[in-house]
């Protein structure tokens, strides 16, 4: 195989593995707040206490996937035109 058919071999197979983990998984961890749905803060003698909910996922500690996130949009503008 030549190195361009090899590459393009390789992307495809990311790019439909990444679909079905989209498929499957539609929701992945927060990146901010790690998946717990709160910062984590040190009291004064070194113990990690909960803090303020998460910004970014409102304290629910999940995010949606881009993939999804995507097939959604496109889904959504496909069922609006042919209303």
């Amino acid at each position: 195989m030549t190195p361009i058919a090899l590459a393009i071999a390789c992307l495809l197979a990311v790019t439909l593995c990444y679909v079905w983990v989209c498929a499957g998984s539609p929701f992945g961890d927060c990146r901010m707040c790690n998946g717990f749905g709160f910062a984590t803060k040190t009291d004064r003698k070194g113990r990690l206490k909960r803090g303020k909910p998460c910004r970014r996922c409102k304290g629910r500690g999940k995010r949606v996937r881009v993939g999804r996130w995507l097939f959604n949009r496109a889904a959504r503008i496909y069922r609006e035109g042919t209303r």
